[in-house]
């Protein structure tokens, strides 16, 4: 099968996807197939229930006459269909990597730039070789913006990633220990996610720079195109207060305060602050968006139990996430409990992280310390440490958790999310 004549039907498609629960009327199903399950098996139950066409990598499959088509992989045509959509599209394309906040940034940007344009973005967390295509292809032509989470946890990864979703405009949210054993240590993370920057200076498109992040500085010195913030004297500057554990952002004396709680956030905050500026957007519109964001992702989302306060950050963790969670946490006021599940592919480094991330947490003031996991129980010979998050569920069952503040914080392998509903 030819793009350029796939193509034509494409744009004649509703939306394109991979998961045959979904399929709808004149959807487009792309018969992804792994080791133990070959959906091209679905692909005539997929024209029955109205799909427009399907693309399988099994040529026993394939039926022209009824628009199944055979091609060698599914993957690479998936990517290619959507370099060729990208190719005819000329609206600003921002892209977003980091080992921290991608997708809260992201949801915020978005939330920002959609008070003056009709904006995409990635949704959920599709931000990988299958995610960032699906993402490029829900571009119809009424967009007028897309922003497009790239995640990574190897070298070479955001590079490919570019070579798809060529943005016009990037932003690196941070560096931090995340996927170390990916990446091979953090300065393989600085080299992997600075492969943004590599596309946007080669291509001379623009960079979004937080001016008060050294390793950004270095990365962008000497390179015009960027749109600085962060300081006094860059394009964008902007105050930070907190009010009721929320963190909020101040510019030209006039104050928004996010449902967000944690420093992290302001940075967060003033990315997308900056971008909507650039872009001509009012800052009371951009005050609007900012107030009526409300984290539904389990990313520093704050739950009101009864009269409890519970920071749910379950969605994803790495030792920067979890060391500025915890000191976040420490600063609110009253009694507060956290549970901390392990974090996740961090290869030879892990029982160091763990161990460090353990002694953090008894040099603060928490009144008790709960630990989900093998590679913290490993750590955590003599505190409350459980192996699973069914033993947590089973143990608050049982008892309950007096404090008035609550952190939950863990890799999402960990599913910590399943015992909230049996905190009393």
């Amino acid at each position: 099968m030819n793009i350029k004549d796939f193509y034509a039907l494409y744009l004649q498609a509703n939306k394109v996807t991979i998961d045959s629960r979904k399929i709808e009327k004149n959807d487009i199903f792309f018969a992804f197939s792994g080791e133990n399950f070959n959906a091209a098996t679905l692909a005539e139950t997929a024209m029955d229930n109205g799909a427009l066409a399907v693309i399988v990598e099994d040529k026993n499959f394939e039926n022209t006459a009824r628009n199944i088509f055979y091609v060698k992989s599914t993957l690479e045509f998936l990517q290619d269909l959507a370099k060729h959509h990208r190719a005819q599209l000329s609206i600003p394309i921002i892209a977003l990597t980091g080992s921290n906040g991608k997708t809260t940034t992201k949801e915020i940007i978005h939330a920002v730039l959609s008070q003056k344009y009709n904006t995409q973005y990635t949704f959920g967390n599709l931000n990988n070789h299958i995610g960032v295509p699906l993402t490029i292809l829900s571009i119809k032509p009424e967009h007028e913006m897309a922003v497009v989470e790239m995640g990574a946890n190897h070298q070479k990864e955001i590079e490919f990633l570019c070579t798809i979703a060529q943005p016009n405009f990037g932003y690196i949210t941070n560096f931090g220990k995340a996927h170390l054993e990916g990446f091979g240590g953090v300065e393989g993370v600085i080299k992997g996610k600075s492969e943004l920057y590599d596309y946007l200076k080669s291509n001379n498109q623009f960079v979004v720079v937080n001016e008060n992040d050294p390793i950004q500085v270095e990365k962008t010195e000497g390179y015009d195109l960027v749109i600085p913030f962060g300081r006094r004297d860059s394009e964008f500057y902007f105050e930070k207060f907190t009010e009721n554990n929320c963190v909020g952002i101040i510019y030209n004396e006039v104050e928004a305060l996010s449902k967000l709680t944690g420093d992290y956030n302001f940075t967060n905050l003033c990315a997308a602050t900056s971008l909507g500026l650039y872009f001509g957007i009012d800052f009371h519109l951009i005050k609007k968006a900012i107030e009526e964001y409300t984290p539904t992702n389990m990313r520093s989302q704050i739950v009101k139990k009864g009269d409890k306060t519970l920071v749910l950050d379950t969605y994803n963790a790495n030792p920067s996430s979890m060391k500025v969670s915890l000191e976040n946490f420490n600063d609110f006021i009253g009694t507060k409990t956290i549970i901390i599940g392990d974090m996740l592919e961090l290869g030879e480094e892990s029982a160091t992280e763990h161990s460090q991330i353990l002694e953090l947490a008894k040099s603060l003031s928490f009144d008790e310390i709960i630990t989900v996991g093998p590679h913290f129980k490993e750590v955590n010979v003599s505190g409350v440490a459980f192996l699973t998050t069914q033993d947590l569920i089973n143990y608050l069952t049982e008892n309950e958790i007096h404090s008035q503040n609550i952190l939950l914080k863990a890799s999402r392998g960990i599913a910590l999310e399943k015992a909230l509903e049996f905190i009393k």
